[in-house]
């Protein structure tokens, strides 16, 4: 929205709301990668598509204010290591490994 619009306002959700719905309890996990798998390949052809003018821009998000979409990617990246990092930590813990 940040490209097409000035500064639109984002919509937070409650993702342990989301986490209760049975698609989430009930669907195969691999779905769940399968789709951030795609999702991500296309933002790769976006983001590597962008500009610093473009990086520069920006939405509102009700909880941390102005966010750029460069501060927004690294936030995005780091959230996803953070998940690995988890998910490998469980591994490790459970003998997953």
């Amino acid at each position: 929205m940040a490209l097409t619009e000035d500064e639109p306002v984002v919509k937070p959700y409650h993702e342990d709301l989301w986490a209760q719905l049975n698609d989430a309890n009930s669907a195969p996990v691999e779905l769940s990668l399968d789709l951030l798998d795609s999702l991500h390949q296309r933002w790769m052809l976006l983001l590597n598509s962008l500009g610093p003018a473009e990086l520069a821009r920006a939405f509102r998000h009700p909880a941390m204010g102005l966010v750029t979409l460069e501060k927004n990617v690294a936030l995005y990246a780091w959230h996803g290591r953070h998940h690995v990092a988890r998910i490998t930590s469980l591994q490790s813990r459970m003998g997953w490994i």
